[in-house]
């Protein structure tokens, strides 16, 4: 595959400014699916694409590889990650794991009433997101799962949530657009802040297992359909 015509050369501008555009015009282009799981990304075609240096592009491309969205064959070429559904199974249930005892620490904490309003703004973020970019959506959703973490206190599993974190967005992009937009709607992220400020942890933690199995068997359908 190519990424032919996906990019407009960037200008004069600042090395700086211009890696950071470089990375969010990439993972956008990723997460949304306009270039494809399995594409192989060419430094040459892509630095002439976007009017940059390979250096420069290289560090964007090294930056997306380490939140999970592109791979690296036995050659040393870089492609946008295809990830298969017995990853999605993986993936989901770390996820959960991490998050689900983020939650029983969240609602055992004394400012559990302040967690809650941190939380409320990150979901009234996510459900303004939804009229924004599929991109943008996605920082928000994973925004939200993070605070959750982040309340926890405990920053071993925020540092492990992180890593992982990469490997989600692989997972939101394989769901496809129409997927990924139903999976990430504030309305299914609702219930999950309620059991949380409720301090019920058991609720919170069957609510949170409801919210993943669905999107992972949402997704695993896509693939499973997609490969037929």
């Amino acid at each position: 595959m190519s990424t032919d015509g996906h990019f407009q050369v960037l200008g004069s501008i600042t090395r700086t400014t211009r890696r950071e555009l470089i990375l969010d015009r990439l993972r956008a282009a990723v997460t949304s699916g306009q270039i494809p799981p399995g594409t192989h990304l060419g430094e040459a075609e892509l630095s002439a694409q976007l009017g940059v240096s390979r250096g420069t592009l290289r560090e964007a491309l090294r930056h997306l590889q380490e939140e999970g969205l592109l791979s690296k064959d036995s050659r040393g070429r870089l492609s946008v990650r295809v990830v298969s559904p017995d990853e999605v199974g993986e993936i989901f249930a770390v996820r959960y794991a991490l998050e689900s005892l983020a939650i029983a620490l969240v609602c055992e904490r004394e400012d559990l009433p302040a967690i809650g309003k941190t939380l409320s703004a990150a979901l009234a973020k996510l459900q303004q997101s939804e009229m924004d970019t599929l991109d943008a959506q996605v920082a928000a959703d994973l925004a939200f799962h993070e605070a959750i973490c982040v309340a926890s206190g405990n920053r071993t599993l925020v540092d492990s949530w992180r890593r992982v974190s990469g490997l989600a967005r692989a997972t939101i992009t394989a769901a496809g657009r129409e997927t990924a937009r139903e999976n990430m709607s504030a309305a299914r992220h609702a219930p999950i802040l309620d059991a949380i400020v409720s301090g019920d942890a058991a609720e919170a933690t069957a609510v949170l297992r409801e919210h993943n199995d669905v999107a992972r068997a949402r997704i695993v359908a896509n693939l499973t359909a997609g490969a037929s």
